[in-house]
């Protein structure tokens, strides 16, 4: 059987701190299936859990990838947000890593007017025109620009909805949740112990704080993406 570029080794997860979940007070009563046992007041999740929504997330993803579907990866805090870029620019997917707007998928309308206006202002920046204008106004639409690019660079080129939507803290990126749900978007979404895995499509159980937590675990799904987008070429 052909190696896959994802395979999952309890011995990786381990070294990267996949397993340490939080302090047990604040853990949520629906991981319970998710956790293996509490030590020093800090639980500890199944990895064999972790090892079976993992492979099914990249199972998934790479399927997805291969019939041409879009990513985008969520992931706002600031242990995440430079391995986010890094690991969508490869993959080639989308991203959000400085701060989710309200609305960014309910209000997509809005959002693309405002993508528009932000490859407008770049284009005017890459061929000159904004030094050619008065000191003011080109002040002004430099720091417009700046503002634009921090919270919509990732997803400068994305056209229309994702098909799915990687989630790095639920906690942290509820809203975004949110809007998924309420638009029918399937999530994958790191779980630590105080989550609720009833909020995603595929919860993997994980350490959504450590970096090299969140670095292994991007590492297999985009490893995925890029593996089903290079067999889709090879068909091709």
């Amino acid at each position: 059987m052909k190696q896959k570029s994802w395979d999952i080794h309890l011995e990786e997860m381990m070294e990267a701190g996949v397993h340490f979940g939080h302090q047990a007070r604040k853990w949520n009563p629906k991981m319970t299936s998710y956790i293996f046992t509490e030590r020093k007041g800090i639980h500890i999740l199944n990895l064999t859990q972790t090892a079976r929504f993992l492979s099914e997330a990249c199972d998934l993803l790479a399927n997805a990838a291969s019939g041409g579907k879009q990513f985008l990866i969520v992931g706002t805090k600031y242990q995440a947000a430079d391995l986010v870029a890094s690991a969508a620019t490869r993959a080639r997917c989308h991203y959000v890593n400085q701060k989710w707007l309200g609305g960014m998928l309910t209000n997509w309308s809005t959002i693309e007017t405002r993508l528009q206006r932000f490859r407008d202002l770049e284009d005017k920046e890459n061929t000159g025109l904004l030094n050619q204008l008065p000191k003011k106004e080109a002040a002004n639409l430099k720091r417009q620009l700046a503002q634009l690019r921090k919270n919509l660079g990732g997803i400068k080129y994305m056209t229309s909805l994702p098909d799915i939507v990687i989630i790095i803290d639920q906690q942290k990126e509820f809203t975004a949740i949110q809007e998924c749900i309420t638009l029918g978007i399937p999530t994958i979404c790191l779980v630590d112990t105080d989550c609720n895995p009833d909020l995603t499509d595929i919860p993997i159980p994980a350490n959504d704080d450590a970096r090299a937590s969140i670095r292994w675990i991007l590492n297999k799904l985009t490893s995925a993406i890029r593996e089903g987008r290079y067999n889709s070429m090879e068909i091709k």
